[in-house]
């Protein structure tokens, strides 16, 4: 199957809805919706959208997750609604249970929920630090990188001045927040009215040298109280 084939097949699944009821609500034919959702056929993600919305869904929850973002990550076999067991008449209190929660998480699409929890959209900001991007990144215990997520972002590298660290222009390098100086770390910081990237060491209780490397090595040693120390440099990723 698609990505987008996937949530239609989802959706309707989890809905209880027919082929031929979710293709008159999206003006499309029954077979054409069967080969979209068997991976036969590419749907348009603005028809596909379209679908959706009329089968009730939300493009976006309060999270900000678009429709790529659970297309991107969504698994039908882990999604899909199972089956409840079949139980015997005596059980007839646990069958209601398990209907009227099943009731409750289609309005909005049970993924959606999920997300939220598990998953972070971590924004992109470039050298001027504008948002030009996100990546989602999975939260463990309630954190990304032992920081909280809502204070932990990318930045795509401005220069090649770190190029002799491995970090190339336009490489995009995972922040966490880190007020003060670490010794051997990467770090995001404000010098001289200019944010770089700089490979820290320290000299002294009150000293740094700030470290950088594009055709040649350089480094400048620096006062603590001229450095604002931004975040450090815990992951750096590329595009092939």
């Amino acid at each position: 199957m698609s990505r987008l084939g996937d949530l239609l097949h989802t959706e309707r699944l989890r809905r209880k809805m027919t082929l031929k009821q979710v293709a008159k609500l999206g003006g499309v034919s029954e077979g054409y919706l069967k080969d979209v959702e068997e991976g036969k056929r590419i749907i348009a993600d603005d028809q596909a959208r379209r679908i959706l919305k009329k089968m009730g869904l939300k493009e976006h929850n309060e999270a900000g997750f678009s429709l790529e973002d659970i297309a991107a990550t969504v698994d039908v076999e882990t999604i899909a609604p199972k089956k409840p067991a079949i139980s015997k008449p005596a059980a007839r209190d646990s069958e209601t249970v398990y209907q009227s929660k099943a009731e409750e998480t289609v309005s909005g699409g049970i993924w959606l929920d999920a997300l939220t929890s598990v998953l972070k959209r971590v924004p992109v900001y470039n050298a001027v630090m504008k948002e030009v991007g996100h990546r989602l990144l999975p939260i463990m215990d309630g954190k990304i990188e032992g920081s909280a997520p809502d204070k932990v972002f990318y930045l795509s590298a401005p220069d090649d001045s770190m190029r002799g660290f491995r970090i190339l222009r336009e490489d995009q390098c995972l922040i966490v927040p880190s007020n003060s100086p670490i010794d051997g770390a990467i770090m995001l910081v404000e010098y001289n009215h200019h944010r770089c990237i700089r490979k820290v060491k320290k000299l002294d209780g009150m000293n740094v040298l700030l470290q950088s490397y594009d055709r040649e090595y350089n480094a400048e040693a620096a006062a603590l109280p001229e450095i604002t120390f931004i975040g450090r440099v815990v992951r750096v990723e590329f595009t092939l």
